[in-house]
């Protein structure tokens, strides 16, 4: 297949996957929607199966709806060349850095090994960590040295560096995250350059929304220094670069650093009184902007990953408020969630 053969495909591919996203009044619907309607409506029969606990039903359903994003992720990567399947594929691997976390945190805290099973998602091959040779390891610097002979050597040679160095197991899961933004953002800054601005625009909005996050989490959450701050961020390729991280992360107070965001972050923020305001609010306008994409580019590849990122967080808000309806919360905590519900390898480490 030829190659513009190959992005006419995708591009078909993509807009006829478009039409599962959730509309904007199934959204609304979603957190009052019974266990039974959810069942019913999104084919998740399990959840009403009594037996099981409600922690085992819930992790059944997350699995089972990561198996759809992962089944999504394989067909669409299918018809790109070496190259853009590679940046999909990289993408994914949050997933694998979630298991890698997981076992991580086993070791570091000697947790019960069935626990830890249990917390693992099941993912392809093309993806997936090699969860039984780690789960050998005696201790959580070898578990990242039998890493760093494989696809994933650079997380864990730059983790391992860091575990070393400071002993703190937060050190270690951002070097994580840090080193996953940063292979991705190479990776689109290599990119064809049919594709690279629409790649470059897509990844920005995201790495702002990241970066902003983090840097009030650590600054005003966590009490980092600004050196220790900016040590742990990705610059953006689009808002949030790295002078300007510079800047920010020098500014003493919550409101100084939203007055000096750029345009249109500045005026997005302003006024926001709390990071969980300006979670919810730099995350509509990253959703949008990621819309934009999707609706718009002429790169199949940045289409399809759009359409990824946005099915990902479809998915995330459905399965926030299936746990919510397991364990019984009221409408009002539900809706709450959705609001919050982003999609990042960093709300692993920041929540």
């Amino acid at each position: 297949m030829s190659n513009a053969a190959a992005q006419a495909y995708l591009n078909t591919r993509v807009s006829v996957m478009s039409t599962r996203l959730f509309a904007p009044e199934l959204i609304e619907r979603l957190p009052r929607m019974t266990l039974a309607e959810l069942a019913e409506h999104f084919g998740l029969s399990a959840i009403l199966d009594e037996q099981p606990s409600a922690a085992t039903r819930g992790r059944a359903i997350e699995q089972s709806l990561l198996q759809v994003l992962m089944s999504e992720l394989q067909v669409l990567a299918r018809p790109m060349n070496a190259s853009e399947r590679s940046l999909v594929l990289a993408w994914g691997r949050k997933y694998a850095l979630f298991n890698l976390k997981t076992l991580l945190r086993g070791k570091l805290y000697d947790l019960d090994q069935q626990e830890i099973r249990d917390h693992l998602f099941d993912l392809p091959d093309t993806i997936r960590l090699s969860h039984q040779e780690l789960f050998r390891a005696e201790n959580a610097l070898e578990l990242l040295r039998q890493l760093e002979t494989g696809p994933y050597r650079q997380i864990a040679r730059q983790a391992r560096e860091v575990y070393e160095k400071h002993r703190e197991p937060f050190a270690l899961e951002g070097a994580i995250d840090q080193r996953y933004y940063t292979g991705i953002v190479r990776q689109i800054m290599g990119s064809d350059n049919h594709h690279l601005d629409s790649l470059r625009r897509l990844m920005g909005a995201e790495l702002d929304r990241v970066a902003l996050l983090w840097l009030l989490r650590f600054r005003f959450t966590y009490q980092l220094s600004a050196s220790e701050t900016y040590y742990q961020l990705v610059p953006s390729t689009r808002l949030l670069t790295r002078e300007r991280l510079l800047h920010l992360v020098n500014l003493d107070t919550f409101e100084r650093i939203l007055e000096a965001l750029p345009a249109p972050l500045d005026s997005l923020l302003a006024d926001s009184k709390s990071i969980g305001e300006v979670q919810q609010r730099i995350g509509r306008y990253t959703q949008l902007e990621t819309r934009g994409i999707l609706s718009r580019s002429q790169s199949a590849v940045a289409r399809a990953l759009a359409y990824l990122m946005l099915r990902e967080s479809d998915l995330l808000m459905l399965f926030a408020v299936v746990r919510g309806r397991l364990l019984q919360f009221p409408d009002a905590t539900i809706k709450a969630a959705l609001e919050l519900t982003q999609p990042s390898c960093a709300e692993s480490r920041a929540a």
